[in-house]
């Protein structure tokens, strides 16, 4: 049965999260209410956790956190309830799945005594029934592993055996995604129960390296939104910091195209110092916290909870996050986020109803890839392109050269994609070093050519089926889409130069020998032929066998690239009103409507002031400069931007 509403439009939401943890005292809590006003702030989350209410002799004693709930009463704040079922105190992120069927049925005690008592208060806005769900691995436990065999006896005989050669099955990542899925639908339903149609809502993390545990289109169902955390101390080890605003941005479209038709919010962002958690330590400066917060309203979010407003006070994070220091004063990171929140109160419906342009671009990417490049892991060398990351690194690097194009596009699992249509003009794929591709989508994206789609594929895309087995022998499944067959791939030392249509570009970890049938050679080296271009039905495709995304990103030059993509893709046939005259490095552009009117939010990440030109559709006279927090201007289509520096520009 469905429970769930989606949420209503509503002014977008930013907040920081409230930490309360016994030893508190109700005079603490009601100041860092009133700074959430203060700030202009409307959301928090806050941790319901069962070790600080749930007694020894089995009551239960709210005390505590009905000081919180009736703060935020007070100060017309709105929560969100994170359920927190009993777990060690050293537990940084709580309980991801029950141990076995007694640990099941005292999680069910423990929403039944829970969610009835704190749905009393009006601050009560949703639920989140698991913080950031996402393991890199099921737990070996015993209600697991009942519930995997048990999962896997349902399992059908499958349609597809890959030709009948011996293969991985994956079922262990199989039953990973079900699983996930599983247990955030049993706690939404044990929520319903007390609490029907209420707000559920989600938190993914990690989401570069957890996203192949993430079914979202079956989330849809069940969810009233989807969320998720970006934090630079935990999450962004593939980038460098002058790469965070891109890491943002890369999260929050992957985030918005599995959220789909229900909406999506930002559940955490980084808010504070972090000094002995995290993977490295990190204050965001006030300039990044503007960057992150107006990234992600770019994106449709409809919001932001920093994490956290206060320092909690004990175990691994103590003293760690927070938006306030010491004495309970903002700092200048949470003025930053006040002033954020005071423009887009300024014009609650310009943002409201803002909606993403879309460039008609998409990346893609598959969580089979993600699966077979884990568990063909054999160690000795470290190689960038075959390493555990390759994969994601490889569509990073397009969406962030098209990203310093001032394009935006789109993040997607291959699942996410509408391959429904009938007429795929001015629409393009781009599947970078996507090394498995199931066979269910081998006649969709042949389809999707054929229709007048784009395909751009590099690296060793479509090199396996979606059990690891070779797609490389005669039969190829995209001989005709491509319009060549591999003869072999080549591993090399060094990035070479190659150039591809009349473009310079760097061949990376392995090159592709092709023979082409129907496409026309558009690399090629001596007498072999390295790259091919495929004129397809209505559309075209190009095979580049070589990583030059990732052999881009290495010496972060998507120059070449960028020349590549603007040549191919032709930008003046697609829908993009705005864009650079030319690229810009590490500076970013999203684009926004509403109504009549287009929102571009540019962030320059260089270390030097930027002045460049914008291309635009049409002639927009009289821009609005809405947010510049270093002084940035715009004349016409000219933007002058300082380094670090946030511009929100509303264009008529």
């Amino acid at each position: 049965m469905q429970h769930t509403t989606k949420e209503q439009a509503t002014p977008l939401m930013i907040g920081a999260e409230v930490f309360i943890e016994p030893g508190q005292t109700a005079e603490e809590i009601d100041v860092w209410f009133m700074r959430l006003r203060e700030a202009g702030m409307t959301v928090t989350r806050i941790r319901l956790f069962e070790t600080y209410m749930h007694k020894p002799d089995g009551s239960w004693d709210f005390t505590l956190f009905d000081i919180a709930y009736h703060a935020a009463d007070k100060y017309g704040i709105k929560i969100y309830g994170n359920l927190f079922p009993a777990t060690a105190f050293t537990d940084l992120g709580g309980l991801k799945f029950p141990k076995d069927e007694d640990h099941l049925v005292a999680i069910a005690k423990y929403v039944e005594n829970v969610v009835p008592h704190f749905k009393q208060f009006k601050s009560c806005y949703g639920w989140v029934p698991v913080n950031e769900p996402g393991v890199g691995h099921f737990p070996q436990e015993q209600f697991t592993t009942d519930k995997y065999q048990e999962w896997k006896a349902a399992q059908a005989h499958p349609e597809y055996t890959s030709k009948g050669y011996d293969h991985f099955d994956f079922a262990d990542e199989r039953f990973h995604l079900y699983y996930n899925t599983w247990f955030l639908k049993w706690l939404a339903d044990e929520i319903h129960q007390y609490h029907p149609n209420s707000i559920i809502h989600v938190n993914n993390h990690a989401i570069f390296k957890n996203v192949a545990e993430y079914d979202f289109p079956a989330w849809r169902g069940f969810l009233t939104s989807l969320g998720g955390s970006a934090h630079a101390s935990w999450h962004f080890d593939y980038f460098k910091r002058a790469q965070y605003a891109m890491a943002v941005s890369a999260n929050c479209e992957i985030l918005r195209s599995g959220a789909g038709d229900i909406p999506w919010f930002m559940t955490e962002l980084q808010g504070g110092n972090n000094t002995y958690s995290g993977f490295l330590a990190l204050c965001p400066s006030a300039e990044e916290i503007s960057q992150w917060l107006w990234i992600a309203i770019s994106a449709e979010s409809k919001g932001a909870i920093f994490w956290c407003l206060n320092p909690r006070s004990s175990g691994i994070e103590a003293g760690e996050w927070a938006m306030l220091n010491y004495l309970n004063e903002p700092s200048n990171r949470l003025l930053a986020a006040t002033e954020v929140i005071a423009v887009v109160n300024t014009s609650p419906d310009l943002f409201e109803n803002a909606k993403v342009v879309e460039s008609g671009i998409n990346i893609i990417y598959t969580r089979e890839s993600l699966w077979v490049e884990k568990k063909l892991q054999t160690g000795g060398k470290s190689y960038e392109g075959r390493d555990e990351g390759g994969v994601m690194k490889s569509a990073l690097a397009y969406f962030e050269a098209l990203s310093e194009a001032g394009i935006q596009a789109n993040f997607k699992e291959i699942s996410e994609f509408d391959f429904s249509r009938e007429d795929f003009t001015g629409v393009a794929i781009i599947l970078a070093h996507q090394i498995a591709i199931p066979h269910q989508y081998w006649p969709l994206l042949d389809a999707f050519v054929q229709n007048g789609g784009k395909l751009i594929a590099d690296g060793l895309t479509g090199y396996y089926d979606e059990n690891a087995v070779a797609l490389t022998r005669l039969g190829s499944p995209f001989r005709k889409l491509f319009g060549a067959d591999i003869l072999e791939y080549k591993a090399i030392d060094n990035i070479e130069d190659i150039t591809v249509a009349g473009v310079l570009l760097p061949a990376f970890q392995w090159v592709g020998q092709l023979r082409p049938t129907t496409g026309k050679a558009i690399a090629s080296k001596g007498n072999e032929v390295w790259a091919v271009k495929n004129n397809y039905g209505r559309g075209h495709a190009w095979w580049i066998p070589t990583m030059v995304g990732l052999g881009s990103r290495i010496p972060e030059d998507y120059t070449c690239l960028n020349g590549f993509l603007r040549e191919v893709l032709d930008y003046p046939s697609m829908n993009i009103p705005f864009l650079f005259e030319s690229p810009q490095k590490y500076v970013l552009m999203k684009t926004l409507r509403s109504g009549l009117s287009t929102i571009t939010i540019i962030v320059n990440k260089s270390p030097v002031r930027k002045e460049f030109n914008l291309l635009m559709q049409a002639a927009s006279p009289g821009p609005m400069v809405l947010f510049a927090n270093k002084g940035g201007k715009t004349g016409g289509n000219h933007i002058s931007i300082d380094t670090e520096e946030t511009m929100v520009i509303k264009w008529e």
